[in-house]
């Protein structure tokens, strides 16, 4: 196989700030140092050596069902740590009858975020 790992997803925002207030300050990410590229974002660390790239941009794709999904020991935890924020998501569904479960919500810009607590 010619990949090893996932490095990083870069998400597509129209207010970096804003983005940082859900990935930051509701999810924890760390923000990590970033060269200047000559426009706004953010690098924010995942865990595990994986990152996630905010990108300044006046447009964000639709959704159409693309998504990234970040693992979770707890999911019912992020759930009501979401709710708490003022997000709407929905409530965790097995993933295909066993004991995985998984939930959606979209960022403040609309990009569709799973998360997946593994069985």
């Amino acid at each position: 196989m010619l990949v090893a790992d996932i490095h990083h997803v870069s998400l597509n925002v129209v207010d970096t700030e804003r983005s940082l207030g859900f990935y930051r300050d509701v999810l924890g990410l760390a923000v990590l140092p970033r060269p200047d590229f000559g426009f706004a974002g953010a690098w924010l660390d995942a865990g595990n050596g994986r990152q996630v790239h905010l990108i300044e941009t006046d447009v964000v794709p639709d959704d159409a069902g693309q998504h990234f999904a970040f693992a979770v020991t707890d999911i019912d935890e992020v759930v009501s740590a979401l709710r708490a924020a003022g997000y709407r998501i929905g409530d965790p569904k097995s993933v295909g009858g066993s004991a995985a479960r998984q939930t959606f919500v979209h960022d403040p810009d609309g990009n569709r975020v799973e998360f997946n607590q593994p069985a």
